[in-house]
């Protein structure tokens, strides 16, 4: 296992390709401050560029997920009678993490441990998959506040539960349990809470064997697909799997399925 240190966030990555990146201050929910919003970012990248990792799990320290923006911290206090650049805030920490976690190469399971709330819930919503503990619970409370959902979620929670239900859960600021994520496809499997990590783990591990260039040419097709015509994503298509087609990992693919045994991909 290797480790690289950080203060505020924990980064290993297991001999099969699993880099556990777990946020680390549980007296705040994970709440983010700035810290541990470049913390994320830094390390992020250090994932997107390192061979080694294959897939990425990310989780949260203690008894909740993130509880969102850190409201006391120097970034948004109000404390001196001015108002915060709030939407300087969001450009500088809040914009890269969404952004890399859509488009880094890599398969990025969330591990939703317990509360995922404002910010926390949207960087949740841009990961590839979500896997609950039973208690987890998601809230946009953004509205509560007077604001409006920041951190991709007005673009990212409509296309995995719907416009209405997304007005629904924004408008209200409600809570969301594990069970009514389930349901309404928020997230793809719920845990009782000790064997939510292990299920985690398992998974991430599984995807760690698997053709990671396919996996990111994957994320490709499906970000462009929603944006674009049909034309002009079929033709995008074709070149992905261009590229798809050159990758060892298509050549050990091929000769496992004539060999009639597993393949061992390398993620090449």
């Amino acid at each position: 296992m290797a480790t690289k240190t950080f203060e505020k966030l924990i980064y290993e990555l297991e001999s099969n390709g699993t880099l556990m990146i777990t946020l680390n201050r549980p007296d705040k929910l994970n709440a983010f401050d700035d810290d541990l919003s470049f913390e994320l970012i830094d390390a992020l990248k250090q994932a997107e560029r390192d061979p080694k990792v294959r897939c990425i799990l990310l989780t949260g320290a203690g008894r909740g997920f993130c509880a969102g923006q850190d409201l006391q911290s120097r970034s948004i206090s109000q404390s001196n009678g001015t108002s915060p650049h709030l939407g300087e805030s969001i450009r500088k920490r809040y914009l890269p993490i969404i952004f890399k976690l859509r488009t880094l190469e890599k398969p990025v399971v969330c591990a939703v441990n317990g509360v995922a709330a404002g910010a926390g819930a949207s960087v949740a919503f841009a990961c590839d998959y979500r896997l609950a503990a039973e208690d987890a619970s998601f809230i946009q409370a953004f509205i509560k506040v007077g604001l409006v959902p920041d951190s991709g979620a007005c673009y990212l929670l409509p296309r995995l539960i719907g416009m209405g239900r997304a007005m629904d859960l924004m408008m209200t600021g409600r809570k969301v349990g594990a069970a009514e994520a389930l349901q309404i496809g928020l997230v793809n499997e719920v845990y009782p809470q000790e064997s939510l990590m292990e299920k985690a783990k398992q998974f991430a591990g599984e995807l760690s064997l698997g053709p990671t260039k396919a996996y990111g040419l994957l994320k490709r097709a499906l970000n462009k697909a929603l944006e674009v015509d049909l034309e002009t994503y079929l033709h995008y298509e074709a070149d992905l799997q261009e590229i798809a087609g050159r990758t060892i990992d298509f050549k050990e693919g091929v000769s496992a399925f004539v060999e009639k045994r597993p393949p061992a991909f390398s993620g090449q």
